[in-house]
C-alpha cells in the first residue's frame, strides 16, 4: 500500500480555514468583538507562555460553545461550498487528485476540526484525521472531544488507523512546526511545496 498524507491549512489551503470558518459563520464586528476577550491567550500563546491547544480551546470555546449542532453543519456545508473551496492551492489538490488515481491510500490530517473538514473530504473522497469537538445531547460544548491533532498527536492518529509497516511508500506533505513528526515518517517529503 502507498500512503499520501496531507496537512491542510496552509498546505491544502493558502491560510487558516479555522478563523475564516468563523468569520463566515459570525461576521467580521461578530468575530472581532468575541476575539477580545481571547486576546490574552492569543498573546500568551504566540508569547509561548500556553501551547495552542489551550489558546485553540479558548477560542473555540468563544465561539462555539452552546451551538446547535444542526447549525453547526449548516453553517459548515455552505462554508466549504461558498468559501473553502476557493482558499484550495491549485498545486495542491492537483497532487491529491493525482494521488486519489495511482489508488493511493490519501488522509488529510489537520489540527481543523473534523466538523468542517468531512464535507471537504468527502467532496474528493479522501478519508479525514482532525480534531473533534465535543457535543453534548446535540449542543456543542466549546470543548474538545480528542487532543489538538497537531505535531506529535498526528503521528498518534495516523498510527490508531494505518498500520505503517504495510505501507511500500509513504509521502507526507506539510508547511510548518506542527507537521514536522508526520513528515519524518515518509519515505518521500513534501515541506512546503506547493
Amino acid at each position: 500500500m502507498t500512503l499520501a498524507l496531507f496537512d491542510f491549512d496552509g498546505t491544502v489551503t493558502t491560510h487558516d480555514s479555522f478563523r475564516e470558518f468563523l468569520l463566515f459563520c459570525f461576521g467580521a464586528p461578530a468575530f472581532l468583538w468575541r476575539m477580545l476577550p481571547v486576546s490574552p491567550w492569543l498573546l500568551a500563546f504566540a508569547a509561548r507562555i500556553i501551547d495552542n491547544q489551550a489558546a485553540k480551546q479558548r477560542v473555540t470555546q468563544a465561539f462555539l460553545k452552546g451551538m446547535r449542532r444542526e447549525e453547526f453543519d449548516a453553517f459548515a456545508e455552505r462554508f466549504v461550498t461558498e468559501k473553502l473551496n476557493r482558499m484550495i492551492r491549485p498545486a495542491a489538490i492537483e497532487k491529491m487528485r493525482w494521488h486519489v488515481s495511482q489508488k493511493h491510500r490519501v488522509i488529510l490530517v489537520s489540527a481543523s476540526f473534523t466538523d468542517y473538514l468531512k464535507f471537504w473530504c468527502s467532496q474528493h473522497g479522501i478519508e479525514l484525521i482532525a480534531t473533534r469537538l465535543e457535543e453534548i445531547d446535540g449542543v456543542l460544548t466549546g470543548n474538545f472531544a480528542t487532543a489538538n491533532c497537531w505535531g506529535p498527536e498526528k503521528v498518534r492518529r495516523i498510527k490508531e488507523i494505518v498500520d505503517l509497516a504495510s505501507c511500500d511508500k509513504i509521502y507526507a506533505y506539510g508547511d510548518s512546526r506542527g507537521d514536522r513528526e508526520m513528515l519524518e515518517l515518509a519515505s518521500e517529503k513534501g515541506y512546503r511545496v506547493f
